[in-house]
């Protein structure tokens, strides 16, 4: 892959985690703000599930964040773009739609298909 493609991919990547790490933080900053006190059981669960909904997001994130460090180590060490089962080149439709990818659609497809009929 040309220096242009992978400067394009680093771009997204970092957008992506600056965004998510600003998520981050307001989902901290929001939580220990708040300290609504509800005498109503009911609403303190609702608020109880509330967090933890945002908090298995975040989460999410967080192993999103580290996927996206990983693939800018990718791009760093001249491995991005390449299928690790493989060795094809993954395409670049593909990874425009999941730059962390580390699989080309064929071995993801078969990885798949083993997943669902081991």
């Amino acid at each position: 892959m040309d220096k242009e493609k992978l400067e394009y991919f680093r771009s997204i990547l970092n957008d992506e985690i600056r965004s998510l790490q600003e998520e981050a933080g307001k989902t901290v900053s929001e939580m220990t703000v708040d300290s609504t006190s509800f005498p109503d059981p009911t609403d303190r669960a609702t608020q109880e599930s509330d967090r933890n909904f945002e908090l298995r997001i975040r989460d999410r994130e967080r192993k999103l964040i580290n996927k996206i460090r990983e693939a800018l180590e990718r791009i760093d060490d001249g491995s991005f773009g390449t299928c690790e089962v493989c060795g094809e080149d993954i395409s670049e439709a593909r990874l425009k739609a999941r730059p962390v990818t580390t699989l080309c659609i064929d071995c993801k497809m078969e990885q798949e298909r083993k997943e669902k009929h081991p």
